[in-house]
């Protein structure tokens, strides 16, 4: 129970940061909603999508699961700073569970992609985003949003526990980040890729996670070289499979990279 209430600690103290630094929850919005209208009014134009209503619903899903990818880098820079400025030697001197800060902080990020999520949304529909599954579908869409982005925040735990300077959290973050999401069919169909390129494309975690969404925002998923295999027949599963894996690994890690910070 007293870890709980520590971990509810950190969380609040997380959501406090946005209303003493409002800066971070502005520019946390404005770049992905920028990059919605430098895709579909850009590049949108030369890209077909072969969905009905255009290129904006191919696009829209693929730039929610960016957004929430890019929780690993937000994650890593900001423990790396508290790091830096030492948190853990304050909070080593009070009576405080020893996992709180970092089940705190991956939690506190989650709440901020559901402000996120939901002003990304206002700005697809504004510029032509329809789903047609239904409410409920998209809801479902928007909370595995969220888990995958909650699972990749262990990994940017991990990468912030590892590195001693933020400038190079975030540089490894985004050399994690990048390549999964432009190597994937978040932007344009995989089937443009050479052959062997294309398996790398369909079977990463970015590209599972958009191709789920995709089905539960009521669209069709173009598959090319993995066509006919489990990840392509099963999106929404094998997500949920990865985000398990991503998890299993990096929660227990990333909690005893920190335990031994710590000590």
């Amino acid at each position: 129970m007293s870890a709980f209430k520590d971990t509810m600690i950190i969380t609040q103290r997380q959501l406090r940061l946005l209303t003493r630094v409002p800066e971070v929850l502005v520019f946390s919005t404005i770049q992905p909603v920028m990059f919605v209208l430098l895709f579909r009014y850009v590049f949108g134009g030369s890209i077909d999508s072969g969905q009905p209503g255009g290129y904006v619903q191919l696009l829209m899903p693929g730039i929610f699961v960016q957004t929430v990818a890019f929780t690993l880098a937000g994650t890593a820079v900001g423990l790396a700073e508290d790091l830096k400025k030492g948190l853990i030697d304050r909070f080593r001197s009070v009576p405080i569970s020893q996992s709180a800060l970092v089940i705190g902080r991956t939690l506190g990020d989650s709440l901020l992609n559901i402000v996120v999520l939901a002003v990304m949304g206002i700005a697809g529909y504004i510029v032509g985003w329809r789903p047609t599954s239904g409410v409920i579908s998209v809801g479902i869409g928007f909370i595995f949003l969220l888990l995958f982005g909650y699972a990749l925040s262990w990994v940017g735990i991990y990468v912030g526990l590892s590195a001693s300077d933020a400038r190079v959290v975030q540089n490894v973050s985004f050399i994690v980040t990048f390549p999964l999401t432009f190597l994937s069919n978040a932007f344009a169909p995989t089937t443009g890729m050479p052959r062997a390129l294309q398996y790398f494309a369909e079977w990463n975690p970015v590209s599972t996670m958009v191709a789920a969404c995709r089905e539960l925002f009521g669209l069709e998923n173009e598959f090319g070289a993995t066509a006919g295999s489990f990840p392509s027949e099963n999106p929404l599963i094998t997500s949920f499979i990865y985000m398990i894996i991503i998890m299993a690994i990096f929660i227990p890690i990333s909690v005893r990279k920190y335990k031994r910070a710590a000590d």
